[in-house]
C-alpha cells in the first residue's frame, strides 16, 4: 500500500509538471505570435513608406521637371478661375467724336480750343487751315487728343465756342480685346522664358541654332503683342475728337449719294472719258517737242535722199 501510495503521488506530480510546461510552451508561442505580427505589420509600414520615397528617387530629374511644369498649369488654372473684374468702371471703351462749330473768328476759336485742350491734360493731334480770301482762315480743322474722361465735359465745352451745327460721338467696348491681350502676353513671356532655359541648356550647334531661331520667333510675336497692347492702352486712356471751326460765311456743301442707274452710269462714263483724253492730250503734249526735235532732221534726210533717188532715174530714162 505504501508503495502504491508513493506511484500515485509521483504520476500526479508528473501530472502537473506536463500542465505546467504545456502553459508555458502556449504562452511563449502566444508571445512568439504577436512579436511576430507586430514585426510584419510595422515591416510592412516601412516597406510602404519606403516605396514611394523610392519612386520618387527613382523618378529624379524627370519628376523634378513634371512638377516644374505642372507648377504653372496649376498656377494658370488659380488665375483662369478668378475671372477679371468687368464693371462698368474698370471696362476699357474707345471714345471717338467730331463736333462742328461756327464761330465769329477761326483764329481766335482755335486758340480757345487749345486752350480747353490743355487744360484737361490732352494735346493737339494735327491743325489744318484753309482761306478762301484775305481775311485770315475760313475753316480750321483740329485733332484733338484728351483723356477719356474728360471727353464729354471737353466736347461740351466746344459747343460753347459758338453756334454748334453738328456732333458725332462713337464708342467702341475693347475690354474682351484687351483681356485676351493680356492674356496672350503672359503665355507668349513664358514661352520665351523657357525658350531661353533651352537655349541656355543646347549642347550641340544644331540645336544652338535651331534655338535660337525659335526664341526670336517667340521674342518677335512677344513684341507684336506688347505693340498692340500699348495701342491700345493709347487709344482707351486718350480719346480723340475731330473739331471743325467755320466762320459766318463759309458754306459747307451737303453730301449727296447718287442713286444707282443708267444716268449716274452715263454720267461716271462721260466722266470718265474725259479723263482719259486730258491723259492723252498731256502725252503728246509731252511727246510734241521730241517729235518736232527728231522728226524735221529725220524728214530732211528722207526727202533728200528721194529727190536723190529721182534724179538718177530720169537720165536712165532718156538714154532709153
Amino acid at each position: 500500500m505504501a508503495l502504491q501510495g508513493s506511484t500515485n503521488i509521483r504520476s500526479a506530480r508528473r501530472a502537473r509538471h506536463r500542465v505546467a510546461g504545456g502553459a508555458l510552451a502556449a504562452g511563449l508561442a502566444a508571445a512568439l505570435a504577436l512579436a511576430g505580427c507586430s514585426g510584419d505589420s510595422s515591416d510592412s509600414g516601412d516597406s510602404k513608406a519606403a516605396a514611394p520615397n523610392q519612386a520618387a528617387a527613382g523618378a529624379g530629374p524627370a519628376a523634378a521637371q513634371d512638377n516644374a511644369a505642372e507648377a504653372p498649369q496649376a498656377q494658370g488654372k488659380d488665375t483662369a478661375a478668378k475671372a477679371p473684374d468687368l464693371g462698368v468702371e474698370k471696362r476699357s471703351i474707345i471714345y471717338t467724336g467730331s463736333i462742328t462749330v461756327r464761330v465769329k473768328d477761326v483764329n481766335i476759336a482755335a486758340a480757345q480750343v487749345t486752350g480747353i485742350v490743355t487744360g484737361a491734360g490732352g494735346f493737339i493731334g494735327g491743325d489744318k487751315r484753309s482761306s478762301s480770301g484775305n481775311t485770315g482762315p475760313s475753316d480750321a480743322t483740329l485733332t484733338l487728343r484728351v483723356p477719356a474722361d474728360k471727353f464729354h465735359s471737353v466736347v461740351d465745352q466746344l459747343a460753347g465756342l459758338g453756334h454748334e451745327e453738328q456732333r458725332g460721338i462713337n464708342t467702341e467696348d475693347v475690354t474682351e480685346e484687351t483681356v485676351d491681350l493680356d492674356a496672350r502676353i503672359a503665355t507668349q513671356q513664358a514661352r520665351v522664358a523657357s525658350g531661353r532655359k533651352l537655349l541656355a541648356q543646347a549642347k550641340s550647334l544644331e540645336d544652338l541654332v535651331m534655338l535660337e531661331r525659335e526664341v526670336a520667333t517667340r521674342e518677335s510675336d512677344l513684341a507684336s503683342l506688347q505693340a498692340k497692347k500699348r495701342r491700345m492702352a493709347d487709344l482707351t486712356a486718350l480719346s480723340t475728337i475731330t473739331a471743325v471751326l467755320l466762320d459766318p460765311q463759309t458754306e459747307v456743301a451737303p453730301k449727296k449719294d447718287e442713286p444707282p442707274g443708267f444716268l449716274t452710269g452715263l454720267k461716271n462714263g462721260w466722266h470718265g472719258l474725259l479723263a482719259s483724253l486730258g491723259v492723252v492730250a498731256a502725252i503728246l503734249g509731252w511727246l510734241l517737242p521730241w517729235l518736232l526735235l527728231l522728226g524735221l532732221p529725220a524728214w530732211a534726210v528722207y526727202w533728200y535722199v528721194r529727190r536723190n533717188r529721182r534724179l538718177q532715174v530720169k537720165p536712165a530714162d532718156q538714154q532709153s
